[in-house]
């Protein structure tokens, strides 16, 4: 189904509309990854979630809404700051913490008194929501701590037969989990990098603190987002990452085709376009995705899961990739690499 083709009358929406009231789960397309919908009121439904991803009970879920005014349904209290970056960047990947509301099973925000809202850019996501007349929790639409989904062929493999459908609109557009911000503390905290930028955001608001994790080692009920367990987004294989440089991934590559090769055993590599030679390919042992232009952070972020994906094959041991400086949506991608590479 093609973004244009977004209507309340489609087929495939009023199918996955009927689902989702009925207590299903639907892997959606959203703008950032595949989510795994399912009613934010509905406890059943929400039990689904963990279920079908082997999702922790203590990590909470980000719920989706088609317009400002269902935010009501799922929160209370909205502050007037949320409001100035809802205009600003709704719809679009940026998920606010607000207060939440008693209506939500407690399931959704794993027992915290608040709750992640965010409203997707994709037509297709809002058409789904707007005619299920839901507000709609969905998790990244994978098994529990493995690469996110940006096609319904990366949802499929991970969780075929444990889900009701899948609407397929084709890749995802920005590739990487939307930004989560605490809205009540001043001044706002960046909890989690992703499509919107701390720049970004601080051209709106100022000065916005980015979370840099507890002051001490923490249990996982007491991290204040979805999104930052230590380990995340995870490949099969080990991560292995180089600094931002063409030589640095070069070296690590014949160092670790050596080692590799030696039990029969490939390498990955996360190439930007232009760094890997010939020579270097025809040696074998290397599985290559080209990743895009170094720099291009964007379309990086865009192609960073199907890559290690791709690159995550069988015989594959060991993925190389370098890492991105802190610089725009280049933060979230150094996030979720470093979360990977744990």
């Amino acid at each position: 189904m093609a973004p244009e083709e977004a209507s309340p009358r489609h087929p495939a929406i009023l199918e996955c509309a009927a689902i989702l009231q009925h207590s299903g789960l639907v892997a959606i397309p959203t703008e950032t990854v595949y989510g795994l919908a399912a009613n934010a009121l509905d406890a059943n439904a929400v039990a689904k979630i963990f279920a079908a991803k082997e999702r922790p009970s203590w990590d909470p879920l980000i719920v989706h809404v088609s317009d400002f005014e269902m935010i009501s349904r799922v929160a209370l209290d909205v502050p007037e700051t949320a409001r100035l970056l809802a205009e600003k960047f709704w719809p679009g990947p940026l998920t606010l913490l607000l207060p939440k509301s008693p209506n939500l099973p407690v399931t959704v925000t794993a027992g915290r008194e608040t709750v992640a809202v965010r409203m997707p850019a994709h037509p297709i996501a809002r058409a789904l929501i707007s005619t299920a007349n839901l507000p709609l929790a969905a998790p990244s639409a994978n098994r529990f701590g493995r690469t996110s989904p940006t096609t319904a062929e990366h949802v499929l493999r991970d969780l075929e037969g444990r889900i009701d459908a899948i609407l397929d609109a084709g890749p995802t557009n920005i590739g990487l989990e939307s930004t989560v911000l605490d809205v009540l503390r001043r001044p706002p905290l960046l909890l989690r990098p992703g499509g919107i930028t701390r720049e970004q955001l601080e051209a709106v608001l100022g000065k916005v603190e980015v979370y840099t994790g507890p002051a001490q080692p923490a249990q996982p009920e007491a991290l204040p987002s979805p999104g930052l367990a230590a380990k995340h987004y995870a490949p099969g294989a080990r991560l292995f990452l180089t600094d931002g440089t063409q030589e640095a991934l070069i070296h690590a590559i014949r160092q670790h085709v050596a080692a590799e090769s030696a039990r029969g055993e490939y390498v990955g590599v996360m190439a930007p376009s232009g760094w890997i030679d010939d020579a270097t390919l025809t040696a074998g042992g290397v599985v290559l995705f080209e990743w895009g232009e170094w720099g291009d952070w964007p379309q990086l972020a865009q192609n960073l899961f199907s890559g290690l994906r791709y690159v995550d094959k069988p015989g594959v041991s060991v993925i190389l990739c370098p890492l991105p400086p802190e610089e725009g949506i280049g933060s979230a991608i150094r996030d979720r690499l470093m979360r990977a590479a744990q």
